[in-house]
């Protein structure tokens, strides 16, 4: 058992090591960690704009994710960026979680 809690501890500083990471990028605004059902994992974020980002952002991968396989029922969606005047928000889609970062791209340069 020790392994075990040993092995998650060792997960869990990979995943902050990562986390901060894309935090220290310029323009990064925020993070949410979250299931493919919307439910939050782990957010860089206040409570009402994480909840707003999870909700809506796994319905938009998850209208992603059809519209992929509906164009080729063999392919998958595992990236999405949709940027606008003010935000671009990037999705990075695995079988357990997305990894929704949210940046200003204004300040990428």
């Amino acid at each position: 058992m020790a392994a075990t809690s040993l092995s998650a501890s060792k997960e869990y500083n990979e995943i902050e090591t990562t986390l901060n990471r894309i935090t220290s990028h310029k323009g990064v605004q925020g993070i949410v960690i979250a299931t493919h059902e919307g439910t939050v994992i782990r957010s860089t974020l206040d409570n009402i704009q994480t909840q707003q980002i999870s909700t809506l952002v796994t319905a938009l991968a998850a209208k992603g994710k059809g519209v992929v396989r509906d164009l080729d029922p063999e392919d998958d969606l595992t990236f999405l960026r949709v940027r606008s005047k003010k935000h671009e928000i990037m999705v990075a889609e695995t079988k357990s979680y997305l990894l929704i970062v949210i940046q200003n791209p204004h300040e990428n340069f």
